[in-house]
């Protein structure tokens, strides 16, 4: 019996506390860690859930992302073109120090779909190359432009070793975001 009580008790915690459903795309510029290779320009975008009080929210997300790098074929010169689709599952801390504006952290847990390397014409599009998971975290900074529009900026910055070819590289990623509160409670 206490336990439904405090499951109930909790249930009603998280439907009085604000919350906000929305939508959220933009451009990123990505790139592998201590290498010399050149951004990879893709695009990412999902869903997220805010729940919390005026000056500190949770916001668990899901998204679609585009990740990897260009560089030159040291022998010949070619454009080598690693494109990485992950979906990433970020689960972020915000802390709102201004009504408008906020600053984030947290975790993110992100899983390879799908990788397509292209040079001169050959297209490789195993997985095998590189782990098929990343961790890493997240920190940005947002505003509020309108009452249910805000920009965001953001850096992921990967944990843990992608062993990409047995090298020990991380994804690092540069966002903007556009982001649409579709449900806000206030």
């Amino acid at each position: 019996m206490r336990k439904i009580l405090v499951l109930f008790f909790l249930l009603g915690l998280v439907f009085s506390a604000q919350a906000q459903f929305g939508i959220r795309a933009g451009l990123s510029s990505a790139n592998f860690s201590d290498t010399n290779y050149k951004a990879n320009v893709g695009f990412h975008g999902g869903v997220y859930y805010r729940l919390g009080t005026p000056m500190l929210e949770v916001e668990p997300g899901i998204q679609f992302a585009q990740k990897g790098f260009e560089t030159n074929n040291p022998v010949n010169g070619d454009v080598i073109t690693e494109s990485l689709n992950y979906v990433d599952f970020p689960l972020l801390v915000r802390l709102n120090f201004l009504p408008a504006i906020n600053v984030f952290a947290g975790p993110q847990v992100s899983v390879l779909v799908s990788r397509k390397r292209e040079e001169s014409g050959d297209i490789q599009t195993a997985t095998d190359p590189i782990k098929g998971y990343d961790f890493g975290g997240v920190v940005g900074i947002s505003a509020y432009v309108t009452e249910k529009i805000n920009f965001q900026l953001s850096y992921d910055i990967g944990l843990s070793s992608l062993n990409y070819y047995d090298t020990d590289v991380k994804n690092r990623v540069l966002k903007l975001s556009l982001g649409y509160d579709i449900y806000r409670k206030y």
